[in-house]
């Protein structure tokens, strides 16, 4: 195959070799000496030279070893873990820095139990939305429904289809798939996210942040729009002195992408706020309806709370 490539070339290149005169003779005519020399067990070997030479969109020899080894080196197991555990950990102080400035918040909804809705816009136009609730659990108790168990979050919340763990990294960060259900009317349309989830926990107080992230082995899905959330963060607290409530934060930080115009955007996303909550606390009612039925015995009449 060599041999003819090289005849092939050598007609190319004979009649302006033919022109040639003085030096650029004399350096042909070495070049091609060389050439001669360069095939070694069946493999064509680049002379030292070769290396000096700055011919137009290549490199010399220790150039391009060094570039193979930097793009296409693997990145390894624990690389991996640790830009997602960053990103956990950016996503909760970029969320907590939203959260923590109150210029700029004004009230969006507000629910006769008390649940309050605010929106502030960032700049670049983006608008966020922090939803501000008292609820029947523990901080312990909604870390659990919430983050260890977010895989179950739709068996309890219809608007949502799937949430898959794709890995995790520790006990306090993972990788999750999440799509949402498909509803009639909606004009949103489904999306799916790919998301860093984050817990933290100082003191009392216990912090899930979130923030979208890439997965190679999970492209878009066709017919669902590949939306992005974060920075995003839920706070959870005692709710005062008694444990058994919480007072429960969510800044939600959302691009649904798509084309859909910013006045839809503005009411779907609060409503999002207030279905959610309005689901956790029917699951929780439930949970503890449970709890009470199957702490009866039969000698006992249960009285319904």
């Amino acid at each position: 195959m060599l041999p003819a490539v090289g005849k092939l070339c050598c007609a190319i290149v004979y009649p302006h070799c033919r022109s040639m005169t003085g030096l650029q003779r004399t350096a042909m005519a070495a070049i091609v000496h060389e050439i001669g020399h360069m095939k070694k067990g069946g493999h064509l070997s680049l002379p030292d030279w070769a290396g000096q030479l700055k011919w137009p969109g290549c490199m010399n020899r220790g150039e391009v070893r060094t570039e193979e080894v930097r793009t296409n080196r693997p990145i390894t197991l624990r690389e991996e873990e640790m830009a997602y555990l960053k990103q956990g950990q950016e996503a909760l102080q970029k969320a907590l820095e939203i959260v923590d400035d109150q210029t700029g918040w004004k009230i969006e909804t507000s629910e006769e139990n008390g649940d309050v809705i605010y929106s502030k816009v960032l700049p670049g136009a983006r608008k966020v939305f922090r939803l501000e609730a008292v609820l029947d659990a523990s901080p312990e108790e909604l870390h659990d429904h919430l983050f260890v168990k977010v895989e179950e979050m739709n068996q309890w919340n219809p608007n949502i289809k799937q949430i898959k763990v794709l890995k995790h990294v520790g006990k306090d960060t993972m990788v999750t798939h999440e799509v949402s259900a498909e509803t009639a009317g909606n004009l949103i349309g489904q999306r799916d996210f790919l998301s860093v989830r984050h817990s933290y926990k100082q003191k009392s107080c216990i912090y899930l942040a979130g923030g979208a992230t890439h997965v190679e082995s999970f492209p878009p899905q066709k017919g669902v729009v590949r939306a992005e959330d974060g920075p995003t963060c839920i706070i959870i607290q005692p709710d005062g002195d008694n444990t058994d409530r919480s007072r429960f934060t969510w800044l939600l930080n959302m691009d649904l992408k798509g084309w859909l115009p910013k006045s839809i955007v503005s009411q779907a996303l609060p409503r999002v706020q207030s279905d959610f909550a309005r689901y956790l606390r029917r699951h929780l009612a439930e949970r503890l309806q449970s709890t009470l039925m199957s702490s009866c015995t039969p000698t006992f009449r249960c009285v319904r709370a």
